[in-house]
């Protein structure tokens, strides 16, 4: 009745069909920005409203799980991660986004990345805690950024006669674009860090080695 009531008064109504929480994002904004006076996304059991979500914020995201800044997108990452939420994580990725992760296996979209971690984090990480250490982010221009985030996993799930995995270490590498007011990842590089090696080597029964030419040393 609020819609026909806007109708009879003159008033535009506008209906954007967007299943996808990035859409439902992206259409609120552009409603809002050009000064929509209601938004709201109408689901199968629930309705919820959209308000504006351009614009600077204090301190980390907001609990909506929008990236405000290039610089919330590994804190996002991190909390989805230990919330053990493949959705929550996959949402801050373009549909289309590139994804490389610390052995260089390579997914091409955003439901290939929701995949791969939901089976991650019930197989592998299932008991994991990941944290950041440390964000740098440089602009490329207003609405493009890479944004780097040192990390530390601990908690990996037990595999064969390693009963309890050590701590890693990974540097990640987000390429970062705003879009309507938040920002989201279209690239996204994992690397192990290995301490004291500069290289990888692959020895005499194919297997990848880390290596040090400087010391001699190989892992």
């Amino acid at each position: 009745m609020h819609h026909v009531e806007d109708v009879r008064a003159g008033r535009f109504v506008i209906m954007v069909l967007a299943p996808q929480r990035e859409e439902r994002t992206v259409a609120a904004d552009i409603l809002n920005e050009y000064g929509a006076e209601f938004v709201g996304f109408y689901g199968r059991w629930a309705w919820q409203e959209l308000t504006q979500t351009s614009g600077p914020v204090d301190g980390a995201a907001e609990a909506d799980g929008f990236a405000r800044r290039p610089e919330d997108i590994p804190r996002l990452f991190v909390e989805a991660w230990n919330k053990r939420d493949p959705e929550a994580l996959a949402s801050l990725f373009d549909s289309h986004a590139e994804f490389v992760n610390v052995t260089g296996v390579w997914w091409h979209d955003r439901l290939s990345i929701r995949k791969a971690h939901a089976y991650g984090l019930e197989r592998i990480f299932n008991a994991s805690t990941l944290t950041v250490n440390e964000v740098r982010v440089r602009h490329l221009s207003d609405d493009v950024a890479i944004v780097h985030a040192s990390m530390t996993l601990s908690g990996q799930t037990a595999i064969a006669a390693i009963r309890q995995p050590g701590t890693r270490r990974t540097i990640f590498s987000f390429v970062v674009h705003r879009v309507a007011g938040r920002w989201m990842c279209a690239s996204a590089h994992n690397t192990d860090v290995v301490p004291n090696m500069e290289t990888n080597v692959v020895g005499d029964d194919g297997t990848f080695r880390a290596a040090n030419y400087r010391s001699g040393q190989v892992s």
